[in-house]
Parts: C-alpha cells; structure tokens; sequence
C-alpha cells in the first residue's frame, strides 16, 4: 500500500501585536545587499563570505564594528552612510518573499509595524520596490540607539503600539533579529534559510499560508504552518 502522509497541524500562537522585520522577511533584498557588501569587503581586503555571514540583520556600522575592530566607530558610520545611499539607489532583484502581499493585507486594522535596521530612505525605497504597503508604524534605524541584536527597536515598536512585549510576536530571518526578538521577551517566528539555525519558536519557509485573525478582546491568533 502507499504511504500516507500526516498533514501536521499548525502553530498557533495569541498575540495582541506583530512586529516585522523587513529585509528577508518582508523583503528579498538579498541580492542587492551580496552585491554591495562584497564590493564593500573586497576593498577592506576581507573575506566575502565571511563578511555576508555578519551583515544581515545588523545596521552596517554594527556589522562594521564587527568585522574592523579597530576602526573608529565615526568612520563606520561615515561608511554606513554612504552604504545606505549605494543601497536605496540600487533596487535591481528586490522582490517580496512569497506570501508577504497577502499577509500584510491580512493585517490591515490588527496592531503591527515594521521594526527594521534600515533607514527611513532605504525601507520606503525597498518596500516601494517590492511593491508592499508600509505599516502606520516604522521602528528604522533613526528610531534607535543601538542596532539589533539589542531588542531596543523591538520593546520601541511594542511601546508605540501600547502592547506589553510578552504579548508580541516577532517575524524574523537573521540571527541578530531572533536574538533581539528573544532579548525583548518576546516569542519570534522564523522566515526563511537563514533563521532555522537560530531557535526560533516557529519555523517558515516563506509568509504563504501564515493566517492571522483577531479573537476579541484586542488579542489574534497566528497560525505557522
């Protein structure tokens, strides 16, 4: 007889508020940013590889202090800055992960907002380019002292949605962002490759067939296929 398979049910997890990163999750940027952080290590004499291992997640002075330790933190931000204005200006093979334009529809009306290590040009540019509707409420990198993993843009979105982080779920690809997320106290879903080495309370390849639907009481139900 042939096998049978076992649909196996979803994770369900109740939140009052979602806070999304963006690049990864929301967003496939991935080959803008290959294409402009390995030009970035080949001109420090790094190793390409080893440097795309450090930079997803991170604001790119974070990444920079990361990978040239002994290079003053003013000139990694100069860098950033110029970085920042290479990315917004290059848009080619951004996409929306599948699945992204329905969910963020889904939540038209539900407490969410976008927590992201970009700046304010470079997430407007980027989720224009995928062609996603930008959340009422942006954490981005101006918003912040401290870049992921450091939970303050996450416990920030939280704050400016009146929701407890307890009561949060975060969506995540990076392991800065799922550190964050968990540092904040709160419970993260991981999106794509990238996140499933890092312990994430669930796991997705993508947004498809990730539902949200609100319960009363100010509370929703996310189910993780």
């Amino acid at each position: 007889m042939p096998a049978t398979t076992v649909p196996t049910a979803p994770t369900v997890l109740t939140a009052r508020a979602l806070l999304l990163d963006m690049d990864g999750t929301l967003v496939n940027s991935d080959a803008v940013v290959e294409r402009i952080w390995r030009r970035w290590a080949e001109r420090h004499g790094l190793d390409a590889d080893e440097v795309m291992k450090v930079v997803h997640g991170r604001q790119g002075h974070a990444s920079m202090a990361l990978l040239l330790p002994d290079r003053p933190m003013e000139q990694n931000h100069a860098d950033n800055a110029r970085m920042l204005a290479e990315e917004t200006a290059d848009m080619d093979g951004v996409v929306p992960v599948p699945g992204a334009p329905e969910f963020l529809a889904s939540l038209r009306g539900l407490p969410h907002a976008l927590v992201t290590s970009a700046d304010v040009a470079l997430s407007t540019a980027r989720m224009a380019a995928a062609g996603l509707e930008l959340p009422e409420i942006r954490i981005t990198a101006e918003s912040v002292g401290a870049s992921k993993p450091d939970p303050e843009g996450f416990v920030k979105g939280a704050a400016e949605l009146g929701v407890a982080p307890a009561e949060c779920v975060v969506f995540e690809d990076s392991a800065a962002g799922i550190a964050a997320g968990r540092a904040a106290g709160m419970r993260v879903v991981g999106v794509g490759e990238r996140a499933g080495a890092h312990g994430p309370d669930a796991l997705v390849r993508d947004l498809r067939g990730v539902r949200v639907e609100a319960v009363g009481g100010g509370a929703m139900r996310v189910y993780v296929p």
